[in-house]
């Protein structure tokens, strides 16, 4: 158990500012898409959006405040409730890891959707449309 904690503290030390830029521009390229397109792709890109979103509030509001729990039980001991208590963590992190998955899903279906619509036209993949 104490290796776990361990090594879970210094993965929260290394990803706390990676995982959050990663997000941010998850984000920001979605919306950005999501103004500069419209119909389906706009539909795609927002729900790309809102998903990348879910992920960060997820993150944010469920397995930050644990982090901050394990981060003392490296420090300390854990609880008699750890193992229920890094389950709950788990679920979290599948959650978020799912949204994450979905927009990305939703992201690559809108470029191939995009680049197959392009070659029809023979028209540049970057042009918005």
């Amino acid at each position: 158990m104490g290796l776990r904690l361990s090594f879970h503290a210094q993965l929260m030390q290394m990803h706390g500012i990676t995982m959050q830029g990663a997000m941010g521009m998850s984000a920001l390229s979605a919306l950005a898409l999501a103004v500069m397109t419209r119909g389906a792709s706009r539909r795609l890109a927002a729900g790309a959006g809102l998903l990348v979103a879910a992920s960060f509030l997820i993150t944010r509001l469920g397995n930050v405040p644990i982090d901050g729990r394990i981060k003392q039980w490296a420090a300390t001991s854990a609880p008699a409730d750890h193992a229920e208590i890094l389950t709950q963590w788990e679920a979290f992190n599948y959650a978020r890891t799912s949204a994450a998955f979905a927009a990305f899903a939703l992201l690559i279906l809108l470029s191939l959707r995009r680049s197959h619509s392009a070659q029809g036209l023979n028209a540049s993949p970057w042009r918005v449309s």
